[in-house]
Formats: C-alpha cells, sequence, structure tokens
C-alpha cells in the first residue's frame, strides 16, 4: 500500500464519518416535507452531537463501570466498520475487510448496546435490551447469508474489498436474481438493525413499543453523544455497503482523479436515494407489533436463504 493509498483510506474513513449526521439530518427533513412540514435543518445532528459533548452526564447510582465504558465500546465498534467499509473506492482496506469480522463487530456493538440499557437499572431499557436481543436472532443469519451470497457469486473469498471489486468490475451483468433477493433481504436487514419504521420508531422514547430509544433513556451527556454518532454512523456504514454492493456501478477501482470524483458524485446520489427510501418508508407504514417483527425478519431470512440457494438452481 502507497502513501497515496493511505491517504485515501484515511480520507474515505473521514468522510464516512462526517457525513453520517447529514444522512440523519437529510432523512429527518425529507419526512417532515412529506407531513408537510417545514422540519428542522439538515444540520441539526451535528447542533445536537455538539449540545450533548458540552452537557455533563448524569448516572444512575445503581449503574457500575460497564454503563460508562458502553460508549466507548460501540463507538469504537462503529469507528472499525467504518475503517473497513468500501465507500468510494474498492481497493484500499484488503485484506482487512473480513466479512465474519464485520458480522462480528456488528454483533459486538449490539451486544453493548444490550448490556447498556440492562446497566441503566429502569424497566424500559430492560424492556429495549430484551427485545433488541429477540431481533438480534434472526438479523444476523440474514446479515451474513445475505453478504455471503455475494461472495458465492464473485467466487473471491470473504474479504468485503475485493466482493465490491468483483460486483462493481461486472456491473450490469451482475444484476440475478441472486442479487436481487440478498439485495431485497439486506434492505429489510439494514431496516431492522437500525430499528427504523416499521421496526421501531426512532423519533420518540415515549412508545411501550419502543426499542433502540429504550436502552438509551439512562444516558446524557457526552455518552448519550456518543451512541448517538455510533447509531448514525451504523446507518451511513449500511446505506454505503448496500450502494456499493447492491447496486454495482460507479464506485472507484482505480485511483484516477476522474474515476474518484465520478464515485463521489454517484455515492452522493446513492445515498440521497436510500434515504430518500427509508423517509418515504417510515411516512407510509405503520410501526408494526412488536409479536409480528419475527415474521418480517423471517422473511428476510427466507429472501437470503433463496438468494444462495439460486445460484445452485438457476
Amino acid at each position: 500500500m502507497n502513501h497515496f493509498e493511505i491517504m485515501l483510506m484515511i480520507v474515505q474513513f473521514a468522510a464516512l464519518i462526517l457525513v453520517s449526521p447529514l444522512i440523519a439530518g437529510i432523512i429527518g427533513k425529507i419526512k417532515a416535507l412529506m407531513q408537510h412540514k417545514v422540519g428542522a435543518s439538515v444540520l441539526q445532528p451535528y447542533r445536537d452531537l455538539r449540545k450533548l459533548m458540552r452537557k455533563e452526564s448524569v448516572v444512575s447510582e445503581n449503574a457500575s463501570f460497564l454503563f460508562r465504558l458502553v460508549p466507548y465500546i460501540s463507538m469504537t465498534a462503529m469507528l472499525l466498520l467504518a475503517a473497513m467499509t468500501p465507500f468510494i473506492y474498492t481497493g484500499v482496506i484488503a485484506p482487512y475487510a473480513d466479512v465474519i469480522a464485520m458480522i462480528y463487530i456488528f454483533t459486538m456493538f449490539r451486544f453493548a448496546m444490550v448490556l447498556g440499557g440492562l446497566e441503566g437499572g429502569s424497566a424500559f431499557g430492560g424492556m429495549g435490551s430484551s427485545r433488541e436481543v429477540m431481533m438480534s436472532v434472526l438479523i444476523e443469519p440474514s446479515l451474513l447469508i445475505s453478504i455471503m451470497t455475494l461472495s458465492a457469486m464473485t467466487g473471491v473469498g470473504f474479504d468485503i474489498t475485493d466482493i465490491s471489486h468483483s460486483i462493481n468490475s461486472a456491473g450490469a451483468t451482475a444484476i440475478s436474481p441472486a442479487l436481487l433477493l440478498a439485495g431485497a433481504a439486506f434492505v429489510i436487514t439494514m431496516v431492522a438493525e437500525n430499528t427504523r419504521v416499521p421496526f421501531d420508531n426512532p423519533d420518540t422514547h415515549l412508545e411501550l413499543t419502543m426499542v433502540h430509544e429504550g436502552m438509551l433513556l439512562e444516558y446524557s451527556g457526552k455518552g448519550l453523544a456518543m451512541m448517538e454518532m455510533a447509531s448514525m454512523l451504523r446507518l451511513t456504514i449500511f446505506m454505503a455497503l448496500l450502494g456499493t454492493m447492491f447496486f454495482p456501478w460507479g464506485t472507484a477501482m482505480t485511483m484516477s482523479f476522474t474515476d474518484l470524483a465520478l464515485s463521489v458524485f454517484v455515492m452522493a446520489v446513492k445515498l440521497l436515494v436510500i434515504a430518500f427510501g427509508i423517509a418515504l418508508l417510515e411516512s407510509t407504514v405503520a410501526k408494526m407489533r412488536v409479536f409480528k417483527m419475527p415474521n418480517m425478519l423471517t422473511a428476510s431470512f427466507a429472501l437470503s436463504l433463496m438468494a444462495m440457494i439460486s445460484l445452485y438452481v438457476l
């Protein structure tokens, strides 16, 4: 890896982090416009994070040292994933971005969130944590199989960079029933993993059906800022993976200025389209009942399994 590749890796890593609050702000703005409201500025998440970083953290007397440690674990996990995610260029991070490692890091983040919800000692935190564990049983297999389908399609092993490079090299010829089924499973998994509607309502913590917000109720100040930033970064990472691997065109495969500039433009369009789709989903679909969540997650698992099977049947 030469100096230019290292610099490009750092720029890509920083861009993914810095754009995450903006993506959250854009989704909120689009949702407000769809509901005929003015809505907050797309820069509001940055202001919220800055405000939280200036506040003092208040910790429950029932919480142990793990309560304070969870935000750092969550943020570290997402920073590791941001460094492993192909965003603008597909040839920077090999051979470090292993699919299995990425799934384990996502699991570590979820475990930290669940532990944080339980450590707070509140009833809502325990409720949110229990529901998060219930959902994770079906989220992780679906996520793993959908990405493993792409690995089987390309035959390049488990490296996420090689998978992305092979998919983008194939371009439109990579579009197949397996890719479409795996993409559908990945979209459902992305919505569930990031606890968006219809699985959870990220705009409120006042509902008895909450999942993600319930685990954050006891956090404040810098701890809450890190947890919120980690959640925004998680959504952006999923959107980047969706745009890079399941829409196989536009990502730079060389380090020429033209390819990189085109990749930045194409990725921006992909992120805006995905953000619009998330906002449209949350504006038109009602939140489902908690006991119906496994049905939707089972459908995601079935789609990912069908994607893998179709490689050997069709």
